[in-house]
């Protein structure tokens, strides 16, 4: 089970970015794939979840306005469309997926998580 992020970078804020997920070694309509994200010093957050919680999408409170996540089973891909970036964006983000159902903010929670990407660097700044 492999799976494989990209799309970071450097952007300037009130940009867009789409970050990608690709899974490889499993049948992903299987799984519930989420984003996490971790700024310095700061401890690991879950930014949103598809398929986590049976179906449908969660998102942090704070970031389901201008987050969303999408995926394309066919492709074994899942995105996270990114817009109106601000510098407390800047982090490193993460996928991460597992095959267990999720309850209430369990899906927040990174133990939940049996399999993860490597991180990719999103820095917001001008």
């Amino acid at each position: 089970v492999q799976l494989q992020a990209s799309g970071g970078g450097l952007v300037q804020p009130g940009n867009s970015l789409r970050l990608s997920c690709e899974a490889s070694g499993f049948n992903l309509d299987d799984y519930g794939i989420a984003w996490f994200r971790q700024a310095p010093g700061k401890e690991r957050e879950a930014v949103a979840c598809i398929k986590c919680r049976g179906g449908g999408e969660d998102y942090a409170d704070s970031l389901k306005d201008r987050f969303t996540i999408s995926r394309d089973n066919a492709k074994n891909m899942v995105y996270l469309q990114m817009n109106s970036l601000t510098p407390e964006d800047t982090a490193v983000y993460y996928c991460a997926a597992d095959s267990s159902s999720k309850y209430g903010t369990g899906w927040t929670t990174t133990y939940e998580y049996k399999y993860w990407g490597q991180g990719i660097q999103v820095t917001v700044s001008s």
